[in-house]
Formats: structure tokens, C-alpha cells, sequence
């Protein structure tokens, strides 16, 4: 079992979330991306997603899904990657160039102007989804007639 530092599980929670976000408003929010060369440029595949029934039973081959990848190198040296759903390959660049970006000293600004507003803009949706929910549930109660 591998053991992952802090920093590691900083990065794959800020590319989860740079890889769900809504990829006009990552455009929004970085709308002038630096100078870079390419390491990969943004490709479309395919990878198979696997479930589970339950959440717990055996995993089994659900089906394929299309994924774009790229890999880029800022001018000081600084790597990004990214793996998205779908063929947006803006959406990749732009989320490739993030995680570069949050590896130099401007990690704190990038931070606060792209990560913090797409993570309170994903928080909301979950809780507006779990409200909905919510306004669903029926509770069930038995009523006892009589003594035995």
C-alpha cells in the first residue's frame, strides 16, 4: 500500500476538482494562460470505467468513456498535466496549465482567483443536488393499534 504525502493528496484533490469544473468557467477565470510548450498535446481516448454493484460487490466493466490528456511545460521549467472527461481540449490545456501554475510562487493568487471559486461553485451544486434529494424523502412510521 502505498503511502501519499500531503502535497500529493493536495494535487489529486486539485485536479479532481479542476477536472469536474465547468469548462467555460475555467476559461472564465484564466482567461489570459501563460506561454507554454507542449510535453503532449491534448489527445482524445478512451478508458473503461469500472463499477461495483452496491458499491461493494465484485467490480465489473460498466463501459467506455472518451478522456482528453495533455502534459505541458511552462517556460521556468514548471510541468502541468491533466486528464478530463469528454474532447474539450481547452478544458485539458487550461487545467494542465493550473497545475504548473500551482507549483511555482503564484500558487497562492491562482488559489484564491481559479481554485477557490470553482471549489464553492461545486460545493453549492452538491448542496442544492442534496436539497433536492432531500425534498424527496418519505418517512415511514407504523402505528401500534391496541395491546397484546
Amino acid at each position: 500500500m502505498s503511502r501519499l504525502t500531503q502535497d500529493q493528496i493536495a494535487r489529486q484533490a486539485r485536479m479532481g476538482l479542476l477536472a469536474r469544473a465547468c469548462p467555460a468557467r475555467l476559461a472564465a477565470l484564466l482567461p489570459d494562460p501563460p506561454a507554454s510548450e507542449w510535453l503532449r498535446k491534448p489527445e482524445v481516448g478512451s478508458v473503461m470505467v469500472r463499477g461495483r454493484t452496491g458499491a461493494v460487490g465484485a467490480p465489473f466493466n460498466l463501459g467506455e468513456m472518451s478522456v482528453t490528456r495533455c502534459s505541458l511545460q511552462l517556460a521556468d521549467g514548471r510541468v502541468g498535466h491533466a486528464y478530463v472527461q469528454g474532447r474539450d481540449k481547452d478544458h485539458a490545456t487550461r487545467a494542465a496549465l493550473v497545475d504548473a501554475l500551482m507549483q511555482g510562487a503564484e500558487a497562492a493568487q491562482i488559489d484564491a482567483a481559479v481554485l477557490a471559486p470553482l471549489a464553492a461553485e461545486e460545493a453549492a451544486r452538491r448542496t442544492a443536488r442534496a436539497a433536492r434529494a432531500a425534498a424527496t424523502k418519505v418517512e415511514f412510521f407504523t402505528m401500534v393499534r391496541g395491546e397484546d
